[in-house]
C-alpha cells in the first residue's frame, strides 16, 4: 500500500522556507505532493521560486495560518495530511515511517517526537516525554499538557469533513483546538516513539512573539473542551 501524501507548507514571510521545502522533497516516500501555500507574503517569496517546477503553489490574501493550512488541505489530493511550518524541516524517512506505522495500526491520525533547533538547525532541546504507553495514558497527559506538535502529525484527509476544518479563530492555537474536537469525536492520536521533526525556535517565529495571545487562547479552548473530553472518557473508557 502507497498512500497519496499530501504535505502542506503554509508561507508568511518566512526566511527558512526553502528548508523546509527542501526537506519535503527530500523524503524517501515517493508517493506525495508538496503544497505551498502563501498566505499573503511580501518578503522572502524568491526562495520559493527555485523549488516552482516540483511543488504545488497556491497564493491567497493574508488570513492567518489556519485559513493557509484549509485552503491547502481543500486543493489536496492526497488522502493523508501533513503539516509543515515553512520554518521547520522533515527528516528524510518521516513520511515514510509515519505512513507504515499507520496503515500497521489502523489509525486516522497520528503524532510522533520533535527536536527543537535554533536558527543555525543544533538541536537546543530533546524530547523529554517518557512517551504513551497506551490511550489511556495519553489521555491523562492532553488533560493537563499538550504534547502534540501539529507539525508531527499525519492525518487522513477525510477527517476534516467529520469534524471540520482548522478553526480561523485560534489565529495561533488552532491545532490545539482541532485536537480536542477529534478526541471528544472518538478518533484516537497514536503515538510513534520517533523523533522525526524539528521545530525551529527562533525570534520571529508566531511562538516567541504572540506567547500571550496563545496562553489566552488556550485557556479559552481548555475551559470549552476539557469538562467535554472529561465527559467522554469517563462515558466511553471509564479509567477514572
Amino acid at each position: 500500500m502507497n498512500p497519496k501524501v499530501s504535505i502542506i507548507i503554509p508561507f508568511y514571510n518566512c526566511a527558512y522556507v526553502d528548508q523546509a521545502i527542501q526537506s519535503a522533497l527530500d523524503q524517501t516516500y515517493q508517493n506525495i505532493e508538496i503544497i505551498v501555500v502563501d498566505d499573503g507574503s511580501t518578503m522572502f517569496t524568491e526562495k520559493i521560486d527555485p523549488f516552482r517546477e516540483r511543488i504545488v503553489y497556491l497564493k491567497k490574501e493574508n488570513g492567518g495560518t489556519a485559513t493557509a493550512l484549509n485552503h491547502g488541505i481543500r486543493a489536496a489530493k492526497g488522502e493523508y495530511i501533513a503539516w509543515l511550518s515553512s520554518d521547520d524541516y522533515f527528516l528524510p524517512q518521516k513520511i515514510s515511517q509515519q505512513i507504515s506505522f499507520m496503515l500497521n495500526n489502523k489509525g486516522k491520525i497520528s503524532f510522533t517526537k520533535f527536536d527543537c533547533i535554533d536558527k543555525d538547525n543544533q538541536i537546543i532541546s530533546a524530547w523529554d516525554y517518557p512517551g504513551f504507553s497506551d490511550i489511556n495514558d495519553f489521555y491523562r497527559n492532553f488533560l493537563t499538557h499538550n504534547a502534540v506538535n501539529g507539525c508531527t502529525v499525519i492525518i487522513k484527509k477525510d477527517l476534516f469533513e467529520h469534524v471540520g476544518y482548522f478553526n480561523p479563530f485560534f489565529r495561533y492555537t488552532h491545532d490545539y483546538e482541532l485536537w480536542f474536537r477529534l478526541l471528544i469525536k472518538g478518533y484516537k492520536m497514536y503515538y510513534l516513539d520517533e523523533p522525526l521533526t524539528k521545530f525551529r525556535v527562533h525570534e520571529e517565529s508566531g511562538t516567541h512573539k504572540h506567547t500571550l495571545e496563545m496562553q489566552k487562547e488556550m485557556a479559552l479552548i481548555e475551559s470549552h473542551y476539557r469538562p467535554l473530553l472529561i465527559e467522554y472518557i469517563i462515558s466511553k473508557l471509564c479509567f477514572f
